[in-house]
């Protein structure tokens, strides 16, 4: 089994066992697509494998945070992915670089590094595709258990604000995303 892997392996066990029930958006399955787009984005980009590897880790681990803190979750998924990762003997010259990539997508989102880039625009690709209204659905129900009360206008209100606000960091995504994303804004714009 590679290395790879086996990280992989042992990361999903943990949020397959360990995140809470009411997690619908920030899930085992969110984790799989970020995962898959940013190895996705990472090749439109033309990293070296190196940096794919590490790009792989940081997605796998950027949510990871989760089974301990809803707040900062970012920060603990450094602390969780930092401690398996001495275990594997990785350098931490690498693990800092992951932890980047990692705190990259807290919201703000502020990437400093290509492959901080596209570790963020991984974990919002779905904004600027066909899956953004299935995929909001799961994040409407995590907001609910947060907030009961919230209702799917004041909750489009929210996501209004967020797109507004958010833009892409990479090129592939500034040029095959944004306009999809630009779309779906303007739907719900219209539906409101």
């Amino acid at each position: 089994m590679s290395l790879y892997r086996e990280i992989h392996d042992d990361v999903f066990h943990t949020l397959s066992t360990r995140l809470p029930a009411y997690l619908t958006y920030h899930s085992p399955d969110h984790t799989a697509y970020v995962v898959d787009r940013a190895e996705f984005i990472a090749h439109q980009e033309g990293v070296g494998r190196h940096d794919l590897l590490l790009i792989k880790i940081a997605a796998l681990f950027h949510d990871i945070g989760f089974i301990e803190s809803h707040n900062v979750h970012e920060e603990r998924s450094c602390d969780i992915c930092r401690e398996k990762l001495l275990a594997y003997r990785f350098p931490m010259q690498d693990i800092m670089s992951i932890c980047g990539m990692i705190l990259a997508t807290r919201i703000p989102q502020q990437p400093h590094t290509l492959n901080e880039m596209i570790v963020a625009d991984a974990d919002l690709e779905y904004l600027g595709t066909d899956l953004f209204y299935p995929i909001s659905q799961g994040l409407y129900q995590e907001f609910r258990f947060f907030d009961p009360g919230l209702d799917l206008l004041r909750f489009n209100e929210i996501q209004i604000r967020f797109i507004t606000h958010h833009h892409y960091h990479t090129d592939y995504c500034r040029k095959y995303k944004e306009p999809k994303k630009q779309e779906n804004l303007r739907r719900i714009l219209e539906a409101l």
